[in-house]
């Protein structure tokens, strides 16, 4: 006999429901089963428009590591957009917290200011923040283009305001009597953000550090303008490789393909293992 609950938390027929998952899996697992066998394909197949290949070739997996350079570009993603992501979570979860648990003049006009600051297209700030650097870099004699720095201070200034927000919803959804129960016991409200406030806030933490993370990840407009061959990108890397075979006779599409999937694995393995993190990050605070 069926249950109430299981009646009405199901939304469509079971061979319907089964119909919309199977789509879902053709529309996600299309393009990446394609471009994974077009990175074991020949270039000749993939250009004649072949799906499967003929013969699993993964030399392109070795090939890719000396003519996209491809090291140099997952490493100075990695530092960049690992160091924005750990510096956005901790900044984020104490502006959160002073945020939630304070009252004080200007809050709201801060809160505002933070959600404004996210429908700003980046592309009408590339030119003011190449400028500024520039300048700094006259004025003080301190070179900030072509390093990671660059990306660094670009990338925190477009992720903060999004973690912040993020960790303001989250600790609005945890309890205040926390909080007035360490202060009665004589904690500060350094003890109480570092002790109660940081350990239950691990979900919160690891969405805005993976949304930060993407950023740095992922961006090529910034990293194409602000770095050198040797601070380039992952992204900016498979970017100039895919421009300089263009004229050729047949571009090396196996090698494009196979570098495709090697930038994208990390954040694949990131989103795998906070699966459960970010589930719980991105809902706390939707239902009171």
């Amino acid at each position: 006999m069926k249950t109430r609950s299981a009646t009405v938390t199901r939304l469509l027929p079971r061979p319907l429901q089964i119909t919309v998952v199977v789509l879902l899996l053709v529309v996600v697992l299309g393009p990446v089963s394609y471009v994974f066998f077009a990175s074991v394909n020949s270039d000749l197949s993939v250009a004649a428009g072949d799906f499967l290949p003929h013969r699993l070739d993964f030399g392109n997996y070795a090939r890719i590591w000396s003519t996209v350079d491809l090291s140099t570009g997952l490493m100075n993603s990695l530092i960049v957009a690992g160091t924005v992501a750990v510096v956005c979570a901790l900044v984020s979860v104490g502006t959160g917290y002073v945020l939630v648990r304070f009252a004080f003049t200007g809050r709201v006009s801060i809160l505002r200011a933070l959600l404004a600051l996210q429908s700003i297209p980046g592309t009408l700030i590339l030119l003011p923040v190449f400028v500024l650097f520039a300048s700094v870099a006259n004025v003080l004699s301190v070179q900030i283009i072509g390093t990671r720095w660059a990306l660094f201070i670009t990338y925190l200034t477009f992720a903060l305001p999004f973690s912040t927000w993020v960790m303001v919803t989250y600790l609005r959804g945890l309890p205040a009597e926390l909080d007035e129960a360490a202060r009665i016991d004589g904690a500060s409200s350094f003890r109480i953000l570092r002790s109660i406030v940081l350990p239950l806030s691990w979900p919160g933490l690891v969405v805005s550090a993976i949304f930060a993370f993407l950023l740095g990840w992922n961006d090529v407009l910034f990293a194409s303008v602000l770095t050198n061959p040797q601070t380039r990108t992952a992204a900016v890397a498979l970017t100039v490789f895919g421009v300089t075979q263009e004229g050729g006779a047949i571009p090396p599409y196996g090698q494009l393909m196979a570098a495709a999937l090697v930038c994208a694995a990390p954040v694949v393995v990131l989103y795998l293992a906070f699966q459960r993190y970010l589930v719980g990050g991105l809902t706390t605070g939707g239902v009171k």
